[in-house]
């Protein structure tokens, strides 16, 4: 009787220190075991970090479109309804540009945009900074720059997502499925836009026609994580707009008017598609071997 009685104490003691357990040690677990949560940090719904491709294949003129589609997306009316619309009603923003592995061009330090004020003054911020390209493409360099940002990141946020945009594959620095991985492991989750067009890149180098295919099995990942296909440069900034709508929403099901599977859209078309975890088929150093291939030639000329 003792015995059981001791028992029932126990079971109630365990109870109520998990009842009692801290809201820190509760959104780690719901966060996927995100380390580093501090509570002495200002909470925000989501902490996203916008890393942009100014690669060789990216000329001045397509890096500007870039940088006017995200300035003219964030102030969109919808997207600020998305952030007035999570638990604590604004997100913390971060952006910056990357091309081979030691390019990164910090734009934006981590801001808040909680209104539609506060998203303005992001976008003229982001209109104001320099337009510059550089030459390789290194997506593993961009993520890798990118885990320091979030661990000093001034909030607290329910979610961390890293946006990569480019339009082509990495092939430069490490391995770019390697510092994915790394970066889920810290629990971040990683969506990507991906740019396909027809024009023949500054350089010759030759393109990935299925980009969106390599950015699925090679470069996004986590709960939720996907790749919006933006086809040209012109209506980019709508790409944008629809992926930060998902990003900040944190949908965990894709609106079916969002999709377009099947056919290839047409030249300056989008669409949007889940991530799928089953690899790439040429696999994830495409890159690197396109650019062996293509120095190898250039030299035997």
């Amino acid at each position: 009787m003792i015995r059981r009685c001791l028992a029932i104490l126990a079971l109630a003691l365990l109870a109520s220190i998990s009842l009692s357990a801290p809201a820190s040690a509760q959104l780690r677990n719901r966060d996927g075991g995100t380390p580093g949560f501090d509570p002495n940090k200002p909470q925000v719904d989501l902490v996203l970090l916008l890393a942009v491709d100014i690669s060789g294949s990216i000329d001045p003129d397509e890096a500007r479109l870039q940088r006017e589609g995200y300035a003219k997306a964030i102030v969109d009316p919808k997207v600020v309804k998305a952030i007035q619309g999570g638990i604590h009603g604004r997100i913390a923003v971060a952006y910056f540009e990357w091309a081979d592995s030691f390019t990164d061009n910090q734009i934006m330090d981590w801001t808040l945009i909680s209104d539609a004020a506060s998203a303005e003054r992001v976008s003229q911020h982001l209109l104001a900074q320099p337009i510059r390209t550089a030459r390789r493409t290194s997506i593993s360099g961009a993520i890798t720059h990118a885990l320091p940002r979030f661990a000093a990141a001034p909030y607290q946020g329910m979610r961390r997502v890293l946006d990569i945009s480019g339009d082509g594959p990495n092939n430069d620095g490490g391995r770019v499925d390697v510092a994915r991985d790394m970066a889920l492991a810290a629990g971040i989750v990683i969506n990507g836009l991906t740019i396909i067009n027809d024009k023949q890149n500054t350089w010759g180098f030759p393109t990935l026609p299925d980009l969106d295919a390599y950015y699925e099995g090679c470069v996004t990942g986590g709960p939720g994580s996907f790749v919006v296909v933006a086809q040209g440069f012109d209506t980019f900034h709508e790409a944008v707009r629809r992926k930060l709508i998902l990003e900040i929403a944190s949908a965990p099901v894709v609106p079916n008017d969002w999709l377009q599977f099947g056919p290839r859209p047409k030249l300056n078309d989008w669409r949007v598609m889940p991530t799928q975890s089953q690899g790439y088929a040429k696999g994830c150093d495409i890159g690197e071997r396109q650019s062996q291939e293509f120095w190898r030639r250039r030299w035997d000329q």
